[in-house]
């Protein structure tokens, strides 16, 4: 199985881009973020006729995830238990929720598509909203954890974990998000809580990410902010990874490109076959 996770930046304006790079890519999934659009609006057709099904989270034209599946897609799920809400302004319990996680089962894999909040500045309501939003997947990570299906929490996480994940110099240590200490805590405890980063290990450099302005992509001034980090089982099934900068490049490209990840779900194990005399 071929799993891919990409912060589209609209799919209304790069549908025929995304299903053309499904297509040549042979995708079997892709996890989206930045749908920006409702259920209504989504450009499903386009999918549909190139062999996908497809499942979708979306309010309006911010935020949106979807998951992609040229197999069945099973037991869709919006919003993980405990994820708190936002409102701009407002403090308190039961605030309106964002469409930031849909989960699903297809090709024998949970996959969870996750467009984690932005964190917008340190000293800004959404910084503590997009910490206890990630203590919160923490949390529900643990539990998905017990179970024995491979799963995986792919997407824009807006959190470069290491500096060797940053290239882009606006970012100030100790002024800026992405990159706080409280961040990058709440990362690795999302680690420590049973998940790995599979494509790190076999994808050693590399940004997922570079702003629009100031010619950051052709400076390579980007950040590794997308993630597919995979239960021990997933992890293990892992046989390849990459990470697609062209589609960084050609017109009106998203500010994100996809990260692949390649599976062997059943590996042939000679200790298991039965013995023929």
């Amino acid at each position: 199985m071929r799993l891919a996770t990409w912060n589209v930046n609209s799919v209304r304006s790069r549908s025929a881009r995304i299903v053309d790079w499904l297509v040549r890519e042979s995708v079997d999934v892709l996890a989206m973020q930045e749908i920006k659009c409702t259920d209504a609006q989504f450009p499903r057709a386009a999918f549909e006729d190139a062999g996908y099904e497809v499942v979708l989270h979306g309010l309006n034209q911010w935020n949106g995830v979807a998951i992609a599946s040229r197999h069945p897609i099973d037991d869709v799920e919006v919003g993980f238990p405990g994820m708190p809400g936002f409102e701009k302004g407002v403090e308190g319990l039961d605030l309106p929720q964002e469409a930031r996680a849909i989960g699903a089962t297809t090709g024998g894999v949970r996959v969870w598509s996750l467009y984690v909040p932005n964190g917008r500045s340190l000293d800004d309501p959404h910084y503590a909203y997009k910490l206890d939003w990630l203590a919160k997947l923490t949390d529900a990570t643990r539990a998905w954890a017990a179970s024995d299906l491979p799963f995986a929490l792919t997407g824009d996480f807006n959190i470069a974990p290491t500096d060797g994940d940053v290239g882009d110099p606006s970012l100030i240590p100790g002024l800026s998000t992405h990159i706080s200490p409280a961040e990058r805590a709440a990362f690795e405890a999302l680690l420590a809580a049973g998940l790995t980063d599979v494509v790190r290990p076999l994808v050693p450099t590399g940004y997922t990410y570079w702003d629009y302005k100031q010619l950051r992509f052709p400076r390579n001034e980007g950040l590794r902010i997308d993630f597919v980090l995979g239960s021990p089982a997933f992890a293990a099934a892992v046989t390849g990874a990459a990470i697609h900068r062209d589609e960084r490049k050609g017109d009106a490209p998203s500010d994100h490109v996809p990260v692949v990840v390649d599976l062997d779900l059943h590996p042939e194990d000679d200790d298991d076959r039965p013995m023929i005399f």
